[in-house]
């Protein structure tokens, strides 16, 4: 269960979609002047550096953020994050939803981070002891329950687990919903894969009788490899921000110039 390293995957199409929607819900959240939560269920490291062995061996950011870039606007929250995070922690540094969280996010805001792996909260507490956060050694969704409703009672959280075992979809919906029952007004952004055999396909039901007004999204995208599961990303939101479903037509729209059939010269 704690195998899983993200170092592997940091950069990769699913980590474009889940993040650029990410920068732009604290953007907007932070456009009011009122002190908000952010809390993370499984947050990683924070920071990957996408020269290192394990990032360039899969292959999956030079498919992934490297040709996903350019196709955001300059202005755009996503981008900010990106070039704020390389040059606080070099060329190479890649950012998880951790440091975009702490780079989005002011002074007033409260951040809570939990990460169960031990080689990972131990880099990820090295990284953000500038960034005012809260980081716990500890089961996220516990920790979830345990902080909600958070002070400040406005804010954010993220769920986004490695989906390792098979029990994690049956889990998932009922997590969710008592999250939801507790902080009936924090905006709620679960990720998940897509992948061959659509396993996450009874976890959507659920989500969806669980939550029937929340915002489901998904991008597809080939396999960034021979054997690879993986064809998309997914997300579901519960309370999403105003603007948000037009802004994921956006990106869908960005990633889609990626998968389109190249004409031979």
């Amino acid at each position: 269960m704690l195998s899983y390293q993200h170092l592997y995957h940091a950069g990769n199409l699913a980590d474009v979609h889940k993040h650029a929607a990410l920068a732009w819900v604290l953007e907007y959240l932070t456009q009011k002047d009122k002190p908000l939560s952010y809390i993370e269920t499984h947050a990683g490291r924070g920071v990957y550096d996408l020269g290192a062995e394990e990032a360039v061996k899969t292959g999956e950011a030079a498919a992934g953020i490297a040709l996903a870039e350019p196709l955001f606007p300059p202005d755009h929250p996503y981008r900010q994050r990106l070039d704020e995070a390389r040059a606080g922690y070099g060329p190479r540094a890649y950012p998880g939803s951790p440091l975009i969280a702490a780079l989005g996010l002011r002074e007033t805001d409260t951040i809570h981070l939990a990460e169960l792996h031990p080689r990972e909260v131990d880099r990820l507490r090295a990284v953000a002891q500038d960034w005012r956060a809260n980081v716990y050694q500890r089961d996220g969704f516990e920790l979830a329950l345990a902080l909600t409703p958070p002070t400040p009672r406005r804010g954010l959280m993220l769920i986004d687990p490695s989906y390792e075992v098979k029990a994690d979809y049956e889990a998932i919906p009922q997590h969710l919903a008592n999250i939801h029952r507790k902080w009936n007004v924090g905006v709620l952004i679960l990720w998940y894969p897509i992948l061959r055999g659509a396993p996450h396909a009874a976890m959507l039901g659920a989500l969806a009788a669980a939550c029937p007004e929340g915002l489901r999204h998904e991008v597809r995208f080939p396999p960034v490899r021979a054997g690879h599961r993986m064809e998309g990303s997914g997300l579901f939101i519960v309370n999403p921000p105003f603007g948000l479903q037009t802004e994921l037509a956006a990106t869908a729209d960005r990633l889609a110039q990626l998968c389109k059939p190249r004409r031979s010269a």
